[in-house]
């Protein structure tokens, strides 16, 4: 299984199709398995490379926190990126993935065709209220070390996912979940590429920051999935794929 040396990390990634190249990344506690259903559907066109975040899946990471951070995942998919020989691609991203796919554009928005933003947020403007969300992924991890990750009770993407150790998915919470700034929320104006916003209509915890990213985002398409909750892909699988694929072919 293929492997990218990251220092004393190995980040898991699949390579699969050809075309476009479209980067694909899970969100917290799930991983490259929660996308099968859009390689099969897009592989023929596409290049559809997924991976597995710091502390998910198969990554190996090292027992130690600083190994963990938002703008050290942006490097990771940077390097991902670099390592296939993609100069740009579309950077899509499911919840937490999503975020980071949207600080990614932050970083590096000459490597970014499009955006797609799944069940997702656009973080914090304020100190309190990142502190609150802060202390609440606190509460996540402590779950996780004492009771493991599924008694999170997350979504449809999380039986799909595999998983190392509840450790390193602790260390993903306070490292890559846990909010540092206000960069991504007020990058949204700045958005050049075209960028679809899409959530399941029982997502109701992303709701609201959905459609704030949505009226954001310069010309952003906005598609609300009924009979859905936050694993939209997997909950309404056809209905994602062809919104998926209206977006892609007008690029």
């Amino acid at each position: 299984m293929p492997h990218l040396a990251r220092g004393d990390a190995n980040l898991y990634y699949e390579d699969d199709g050809e075309g476009p190249a479209i980067l694909l990344t899970h969100g917290f506690v799930a991983s490259t398995g929660m996308w099968d259903g859009q390689v099969t559907a897009f592989k023929d066109s596409y290049r559809l490379i997924r991976w597995d975040m710091r502390g998910h899946g198969r990554t190996e990471c090292p027992d130690d926190q600083a190994a963990y951070g938002q703008d050290i995942t942006v490097a990771d998919m940077s390097a991902i990126l670099d390592h296939l020989d993609v100069e740009t691609a579309v950077i899509a991203g499911h919840s937490l993935g999503g975020f980071m796919s949207m600080r990614f554009n932050v970083f590096h928005p000459e490597r970014v065709r499009g955006l797609i933003l799944q069940g997702c947020g656009p973080g914090y403007r304020s100190d309190d209220s990142r502190a609150k969300w802060n202390e609440r992924v606190a509460g996540r991890a402590k779950t996780i070390l004492e009771k493991g990750y599924k008694a999170l009770n997350g979504a449809s993407e999380v039986p799909v996912s595999l998983q190392r150790s509840s450790e390193e998915l602790a260390m993903a919470a306070h490292g890559i979940l846990a909010q540092v700034d206000a960069k991504v929320i007020d990058s949204l104006p700045k958005i050049t590429v075209p960028t679809l916003v899409i959530i399941g209509a029982g997502d109701t915890y992303y709701l609201q920051g959905s459609d704030y990213m949505a009226s954001r985002i310069p010309d952003a398409d906005h598609f609300v999935v009924s009979d859905a909750a936050h694993g939209v892909n997997l909950d309404q699988p056809g209905i994602v794929n062809k919104a998926y694929g209206d977006f892609l072919a007008k690029l």
